[in-house]
């Protein structure tokens, strides 16, 4: 059942005061009190937790932290606190996995600082949490910071040798000198393990400095300048770094094969004017040896350089070939999707591009699992484009070669498709498509990812200037205006965030996009519930689309709404505007029953209580088992002072109870009605005989002296002996005295 909304308020001010002048005891006390109206409201456990905390009642948060995660079981808080919590406490290993429980949160918000930051503080309790080194190995492999990275691959060689599992440890150093193939530590370190010998720990040298702070606190600018400088790569992207790379697997194979025939010279000339950048006179050497040398290598040479001669045609047969190479298959597919680009064949050149972009994502992953989660968001990217127009599949397209060259690029294919996530979670497919064709769409997506990255830091300023500046170049990109909206409540700007969410819904209703305007209203209803405007643009959107089962609850909803602002006309107009669409699309007899209930309380409140009792009885028949209105009906009589009705609609519920076998409630109900209605002898009557069918003598003697009295004083005689003779039945204290009174009446 619902609190007072306004008590909640004004314990949780309280709270938030007390804890302000850091009196834990006064905050712990409001914090309780506001729970009582909401017992399940998370934001009051979450600073009842902080208070208890604070207050050394380490045992008494670690509880409320517990069952604020129950309430909520998608936000990080309780979760983080608790670990904190039993880290006080001394219980390090609860602490250690409960920080990577909440790691695992922040994971699936697509929140890799913050999980990472976990992870670091799980190792700093638990150092030999083999599961957790690996994850943070691999994090820092994809966040471009290599030697973070390489630190944590050694702590996981060290750990695998001191588990036994040598051979993992001998992949998790390889892992590291991939990175850094000179580390001396990483390379004593994989001797060691091949040798049986003993493996030492990474030393501190090895550890970056700060690595011991958690990096959810590293500084935005120096996170973006860091990992452009680690991750500079070949500025043609991943058809320019497959390339080089086929320069060597190629000499490498005619020199080794000892293949110096005409073939072989020729491709040792092509490989050599390719390197001094005579693309031309490489192309025809290249093509003389293909008749008599064909290796993918060659293959993946020749074709990229003929699309860099605008050679689309001729380039497409060449690099479909060299996709059978695993190394060199991310710039193959790289080369492909730039042919069929040239050539304006905008379906195949999307579908060659996002494989390009895959495989670049995948050579990152360390498991099987993390390589089909990769999968799974390219797989879904690819369904997403499927059936788009040429036009907009250009634009798209477009910023896809624009995105897979520079020296950053890598880094920026891993930032584009967690922004490509965050946008099909929050926007589906057309979220998608509107973030890849919006005019700078890649300045775009560093802007967003900043926002959200200041965000999560809680640097609002920060974040407000840089939607600004996202809004200057990209007006119509509605989720930078959502995340302005969001800036503005997390700052107390309550109205004009509010105002901004029902701007943003409007003109996605205009768009014609319906479901991502429901879904704004609807989330800003969970914040503002009380808004009438929001409440009647939902309306207005679900009655447009003839949504008329979700407009109905709507509706009773917007009717609750004015009713706790204390606005009873409009509540009990809008209450029966419901009911006339409930009847309209054949609602359930439940809903209708709900509506009806709520107009009479309504009528009640303003004391009109012939319309309610109307009302009531329309309810018994929509619904002859409901129990309310049976009782309502009962006190509305009694208020009338109309006994012989009460008691034939108190008779009619206790049916109802007897049908169903409920003795206690028949009991509890007997008794309420007595002590609201004490000179009533049908009531005294009723509730003595159920004292007597359960053997309650005492009490059934009680009410049968009150009954008798009242029989008295009315001058019912006749009746006033019935009862007598029951209570002698009963054998009472002090039967002589009843049986005189018996005689007295002529008994």
């Amino acid at each position: 059942m619902a609190g007072n909304r306004e008590a909640y308020e004004q314990a949780m001010n309280a709270g938030h005061n007390a804890a302000w002048e850091q009196k834990w005891s006064e905050a712990v006390s409001a914090y309780g009190r506001a729970l009582q109206q909401f017992p399940t409201d998370p934001d009051a456990h979450i600073h009842l937790g902080l208070s208890l905390f604070k207050a050394g009642r380490l045992d008494d948060a670690l509880k409320v932290y517990t069952r604020a995660h129950q309430l909520s079981k998608d936000d990080p808080i309780p979760l983080e606190k608790s670990a904190e919590v039993l880290e006080m406490m001394g219980r390090l290993r609860e602490a250690a996995q409960q920080y990577v429980n909440v790691a695992e949160v922040y994971l699936n918000q697509h929140d890799l600082d913050k999980a990472v930051g976990n992870w670091k503080q799980a190792t700093r309790l638990s150092p030999g949490f083999i599961g957790v080194h690996a994850k943070l190995a691999q994090a820092y492999e994809r966040m471009g910071d290599k030697k973070r990275a390489i630190y944590e691959y050694l702590v996981l060689g060290f750990n695998f040798q001191r588990a036994g599992e040598t051979e993992k440890g001998m992949r998790a150093v390889q892992r590291a000198l991939k990175l850094d193939r000179k580390h001396p530590h990483a390379l004593n370190m994989l001797r060691a393990l091949e040798t049986g010998g003993q493996v030492a720990p990474p030393t501190p040298e090895d550890e970056p400095a700060g690595s011991k702070d958690s990096v959810a606190n590293f500084d935005p600018f120096g996170d973006f300048d860091d990992r452009q400088a680690i991750g500079a790569a070949h500025p043609l992207g991943p058809i320019g770094e497959a390339m080089d790379t086929a320069l060597g697997i190629l000499a490498s194979y005619v020199v080794e094969s000892g293949n110096l025939d005409a073939a072989g010279s020729s491709a040792l000339l092509a490989m050599e004017l390719q390197r001094q950048g005579q693309n031309a006179d490489a192309i025809d050497a290249y093509q003389k040896a293909e008749n008599g040398l064909r290796h993918p290598a060659l293959q993946l040479n020749l074709g990229g350089l003929l699309v860099l001669a605008d050679q689309a045609q001729d380039a497409i047969v060449h690099l479909g070939e060299a996709v059978m190479l695993p190394e060199l298959n991310a710039g193959a597919f790289h080369g492909l999707g730039l042919a069929y680009y040239q050539q304006g064949k905008q379906k195949q050149a999307s579908r060659y591009l996002i494989q390009s972009l895959q495989a670049v994502d995948t050579a990152l992953a360390m498991d099987m699992d993390e390589i089909q989660d990769l999968s799974d968001v390219y797989g879904q990217l690819l369904a997403t484009l499927d059936g788009r127009t040429d036009e907009s599949l250009g634009a798209i397209n477009k910023r896809f070669t624009n995105l897979l060259k520079g020296k950053d690029w890598k880094q920026r294919i891993a930032e584009t498709r967690r922004q490509l996530q965050e946008a099909m979670r929050v926007g589906g497919e057309q979220g998608v498509v509107d973030i890849l064709v919006t005019t700078h769409s890649d300045k775009l997506t560093q802007s967003v990812s900043l926002i959200d990255r200041y965000l999560r830091q809680g640097m609002l300023t920060l974040a407000i200037e840089e939607a600004h500046y996202a809004v200057e170049y990209a007006p119509n990109y509605l989720p930078v205006h959502v995340r302005m909206a969001e800036i503005m409540m997390r700052e107390g700007r309550v109205r004009q965030a509010i105002n901004k969410y029902n701007i943003v819904a409007r003109t996605y209703m205009v768009r014609g996009e319906n479901d991502r305007a429901a879904s704004i209203l609807g989330e800003v209803l969970e914040m503002a519930p009380l808004d009438i405007e929001i409440h009647t643009s939902l309306i207005e959107l679900l009655e447009a689309e003839e949504r008329w089962d979700e407009a109905l609850e709507q509706y009773i909803d917007l009717a609750d709404t004015y009713h706790q602002l204390g606005d009873f006309d409009m509540s009990r107009n809008t209450y029966n505007l419901a009911e006339r669409i409930a009847s309209r699309v054949n609602a359930s007899p439940d809903k209708v029953v709900r509506i009806k209930h709520r107009v009479a309380d309504i009528d009640q409140m303003r004391l009109d209580i012939r319309k309610a009792q109307r009302t009531y009885e329309e309810i018994i028949q929509l619904d002859p088992e409901d129990e309310r209105a049976r009782r309502m009906l009962i006190d509305l009589n009694f208020r009338q002072g109309n006994q012989v009705d009460a008691i034939k609609r108190l008779d009619q519920l206790l049916g109802l109870f007897a049908k169903k076998k409920q003795v206690n409630r028949i009991m509890q109900l007997l008794e309420e009605l007595v002590a609201m209605y004490p000179n009533d002898t049908g009531l005294r009557s009723r509730l003595a005989a159920i004292y007597r069918q359960l053997n309650r003598k005492k009490d059934a003697v009680i009410q049968l002296d009150a009954l008798g009295e009242l029989q008295l004083e009315a001058g019912m005689h006749e009746e006033a002996a019935t009862t007598i003779r029951q209570i002698i039945a009963l054998e009472p204290d002090g039967l002589d005295d009843y049986k005189r009174l018996l005689a007295q009446l002529g008994g």
